[in-house]
């Protein structure tokens, strides 16, 4: 019986996440399971990009054994979705990404799995937004594909403006790039400027210590600059 509870109680997680339960019988359903309603739940998506040794389930069915608190919904093959109870906590954000870092060293060290993304999703008190956090990691796991490829874990409340952008229509996207960029004008920057540009931003828009970077005198710089903003 306890084993039959523990199973539905997986299923009734994977139900809410991926909307196939109405919200009027969510709490409904956790009486019938005794599953505590209100407490702090993080949700993320752990994404692998290549196979392993083992199913990516059965590895983090490995990493969170307590059945009872967390919870391994898997998505798809390689898609796996982590329900996390959460202790009190003054920054439970914090620590949503201290647990994701732990993971990502844990899969990359222990498991050997090289390329793995983690999207998190808002820590969430209620049943009924585990839904809302499920799909913020998705869209945390796209954004941060797009605008910051090289992190290993994205967390939606800190994507900034790239989620602005992504929810942008593409057609519009589109038409604004169209109308900043006119047609040939990066193509008519050759390859000292476009280098300017590049170490400009690597070096947080300081002018001097891009001059020191790229040896050149501060004014020489300064004039390049203005060339490229004109």
């Amino acid at each position: 019986k306890l084993y039959d509870e523990k199973y539905d109680r997986a299923s009734f997680i994977k139900n809410i996440i991926l909307d196939n339960i109405l919200p009027s019988d969510i709490y409904i359903k956790s009486k019938e399971l005794r599953f505590p309603a209100d407490v702090n739940r993080a949700v993320l998506v752990i994404k692998f990009g290549d196979r392993t040794d083992l199913l990516p389930y059965e590895i983090l069915s490995t990493m969170f054994p307590d059945k009872t608190r967390d919870f391994i919904v898997s998505v798809s093959e390689q898609d796996i979705v982590l329900v996390k109870e959460m202790a009190p906590s003054a920054d439970l954000l914090r620590d949503a990404e201290g647990l994701a870092a732990s993971m990502y060293e844990t899969l990359t060290t222990e498991f050997y799995a090289r390329h793995v993304a983690i999207g998190i999703g808002s820590v969430v008190s209620t049943l009924k937004d585990l839904s809302r956090a499920y799909k913020e990691a998705r869209i945390a796991l796209e954004v941060g594909k797009v605008f910051d490829n090289e992190k290993a874990y994205v967390s939606y409340e800190n994507l900034g403006i790239g989620r602005l952008v992504y929810q942008l229509p593409t057609t519009l996207c589109e038409i604004f790039l169209a109308e900043v960029f006119k047609k040939g004008s990066l193509d008519s920057l050759d390859h000292e400027t476009l280098a300017t540009v590049q170490s400009f931003f690597e070096n947080n828009l300081n002018v001097s210590e891009t001059s020191r970077k790229l040896f050149v005198h501060r004014n020489t710089l300064v004039y390049r600059l203005e060339k490229i903003r004109k």
